[in-house]
């Protein structure tokens, strides 16, 4: 009797244990629960403020827009560095940066478009520097712009603005870029000097904008200046979907969402990411566009300016190169990849 009271005690002792334990369990859940919502909430705010479609997508049935570009499909890419003063409706387009990407063909081309390059702004009907086009009427403008002059479609854009980029190498954990000679630079914000060395040098946000803004120490001008931000960018796309940041997304969208806007749909994003896992080992392209600089008078500006004229060749070439790479197929896309002229291959992402 003794024993069986003894057993009965130990039983309903072990049973309150694991009550507790489950209970505690179930709160500890509950918390880690209730803190992924508020994670994924924060995340969805964050996007919904970037988010911003161009006047085209308005025009096309949302509830297909998400599913337009399959999974394999090459798309295009507009990255835009955005300089913008205090009582400025838009800004200016300080760096435009278009990529090609060819998933079947597992290829990633890009090209950097001087700031003043004169062309012929459908929107103002007029030729200015390009940078114009978004000073006067935003991405729109610009996108529009950027296709006539290269006879392709722009699927995506995203822009950020100085802060903004400065938050993005910031979050993704700063970047190692290889200086191509020394040169001294100032900072944003502290206004104080830095000095670059050649060779491998790691770069905090507000060291690596003022290293992809510096032209007039380079010998190469903005053809100079060109490489060192599609350096850059590589270096940024490598860092952020390395599988130590991919962990820290959301922390990543929180920071940008105030400086960065896309078109891109939020319910893109991980098909996109997934996408460049199976392509980020591959070389991306780097294409030129040369050309020549002359000072001429500008209608908008009222004096003489100095603009950058493409070589008609060297933009036919370019032209034909974009159209290959966004070839459905991939085969053209792919055969070009070791032919092109003008190009240099840089891995990033091994």
């Amino acid at each position: 009797m003794v024993n069986s009271r003894s057993t009965n005690r130990k039983t309903k002792k072990k049973r309150k244990a694991l009550y507790i334990t489950l209970i505690i369990s179930m709160l500890l859940l509950s918390g880690v629960f209730v803190f992924a919502i508020n994670l994924s909430i924060e995340t969805k705010n964050a996007a919904s403020k970037m988010y911003k479609a161009l006047d085209r997508d308005k025009e096309k049935d949302n509830s297909n827009f998400d599913n337009v570009k399959a999974e394999d499909s090459p798309f295009t890419i507009l990255l835009a560095g955005i300089e913008r003063e205090e009582g400025e409706k838009y800004g200016r387009s300080d760096m435009l940066i278009l990529a090609t990407v060819n998933p079947k063909a597992k290829k990633i081309s890009m090209v950097n478009i001087p700031r003043d390059t004169r062309v012929f702004i459908e929107k103002l009907g007029m030729e200015d520097k390009i940078n114009h086009a978004y000073s006067n009427g935003g991405m729109d403008y610009t996108i529009n712009t950027m296709e006539n002059l290269l006879d392709i479609p722009i699927d995506y854009y995203v822009s950020t603005d100085f802060q903004g980029f400065e938050d993005i190498v910031d979050t993704v954990g700063g970047i190692d870029v290889e200086v191509p000679f020394p040169f001294k630079a100032q900072l944003t914000g502290s206004l104080k000097w830095k000095t670059y060395t050649k060779g491998t040098m790691f770069l905090n946000g507000n060291e690596a904008l003022a290293y992809v803004r510096m032209r007039k120490n380079d010998l190469e001008g903005d053809k100079g200046r060109n490489t060192r931000q599609k350096q850059v960018i590589q270096e940024i796309i490598t860092k952020a979907t390395s599988i130590s940041n991919i962990t820290k997304v959301d922390d990543m969208m929180i920071e940008v969402g105030e400086n960065v806007r896309t078109n891109i749909p939020s319910s893109e994003y991980i098909g996109l990411l997934k996408m460049y896992q199976t392509i980020k080992s591959s070389p991306i392209e780097q294409l030129q566009l040369d050309g020549t600089n002359q000072k001429v008078y500008s209608e908008l500006e009222k004096k003489k300016v100095w603009y950058f004229y493409p070589d008609e060749e060297s933009l036919n070439k370019l032209k034909e190169t974009l159209i290959l790479n966004l070839d459905n197929f991939g085969q053209n896309a792919q055969s070009e990849k070791s032919t092109t002229t003008g190009v240099e291959d840089l891995s990033i992402g091994k």
